[in-house]
């Protein structure tokens, strides 16, 4: 069974094999614990695999000022084998780039909730949301939202912006 192969024993590597950090911000609290396996003798042969790795968090927020807690439990496999403190750099750097992109095409520029489905309107409207990122972050626009709030309501800015007179 792959969740007993996590077990950890007496063994001085201990430390090597689980890591836990938490983290607090945007009105929630998370614990999360990184272990892994690397004794594979009881798993099925799989070319490359060094590492099974188990990520455990658990996430404390408020939805209408009301207390929620969820668990979840994510499986990673790895072609290499390091500590569990630099896994979960990987996995933690990994989310980091997944967040900045997605978080800001959803949140900040609507994607998600946009309406438009007819085919390549999706496609055509991706690009200009990723060009537009592209061109804050040429100009040195660290936070997008204010890129964007500077942007939509200043012809000035846009000329700037795309080098015109």
């Amino acid at each position: 069974m792959l969740h007993s192969d996590f077990s950890l024993s007496d063994s001085p590597t201990v430390s090597d094999r689980c890591h836990t950090e938490t983290d607090q911000g945007y009105g929630r609290r998370e614990k999360r614990v990184v272990s892994i396996c690397q004794q594979l003798e009881h798993i099925k042969p799989w070319p490359g695999l060094k590492t099974l790795i188990r990520v455990e968090s658990e996430r404390q927020f408020k939805v209408g000022g009301h207390e929620r807690y969820s668990t979840e439990t994510r499986y990673y496999v790895a072609s290499f084998g390091e500590p569990a403190v630099d896994i979960a750099k990987r996995i933690r750097g990994y989310w980091g780039v997944e967040n900045k992109v997605h978080y800001v095409r959803d949140v900040t520029q609507g994607e998600d909730a946009s309406r438009i489905r007819m085919s390549p309107l999706p496609q055509i409207f991706a690009v200009a949301r990723n060009f537009s990122l592209n061109i804050y972050r040429d100009h040195d626009f660290t936070n997008m939202a204010q890129a964007q709030r500077a942007c939509q309501f200043g012809l000035d800015t846009l000329k700037h912006l795309f080098r015109m007179k």
